[in-house]
């Protein structure tokens, strides 16, 4: 998995064309649930008052129809309520990812930040991903931010260590 500053592919799904590179079929599976009070943790990533409504997503990564990948991210429903970009995998831009969804309601996504951290899979993850309790992970908290510097999307990614070698690449300016 390679996690590059391009961010997504015009088709939205960045993991899809990782998976194709590597001859496989990247699919995903999700539950969205809207106004989802924000846990303490998650209402500071996103710079907003403490049990302040949320969409959360959950999702489940697949490569030939096998987990590697689970993510859980939560988007202020202040930010998308009333427009058809509510629901991150629902409406007319399903799948799109969240750069291309916030440009279709306005919001242009100017950076992402990623904070990755090695761990042991709990008994939820290891079950959802095929893997032992207790197996090697790697942890990435992802938040996007808007041109205005506002947390637009956070998410929580659990990769497993024996099924992905995670590479960031970073463009060098002079």
């Amino acid at each position: 998995m390679v996690r590059t500053p391009h961010g997504e592919h015009t088709d939205g799904s960045l993991f899809r064309a990782e998976m194709a590179a590597l001859g496989k079929r990247g699919t995903w599976e999700s539950r969205s649930e809207a106004m989802v009070p924000a846990p303490p943790q998650i209402a500071a990533r996103l710079d907003i008052p403490e049990a302040d409504y949320c969409v959360r997503t959950s999702y489940e990564y697949l490569a030939d129809g096998k987990p590697v990948l689970v993510s859980t991210s939560w988007e202020p429903y202040s930010i998308t309520s009333g427009t058809l970009a509510v629901l991150p995998e629902g409406g007319p831009y399903a799948g799109m990812g969240v750069v291309r969804r916030m440009a279709e309601i306005g919001i242009t996504i100017s950076r992402a930040e990623e904070r990755p951290e090695p761990g042991h899979a709990d008994a939820e993850e290891a079950a959802l991903l095929g893997v032992q309790r207790g197996a090697l992970v790697t942890r990435i908290e992802r938040t996007y931010y808007s041109s205005e510097g506002r947390p637009v999307e956070t998410a929580d990614i659990v990769v497993p260590a024996a099924l992905c070698e995670i590479v960031y690449e970073v463009p060098v300016s002079r």
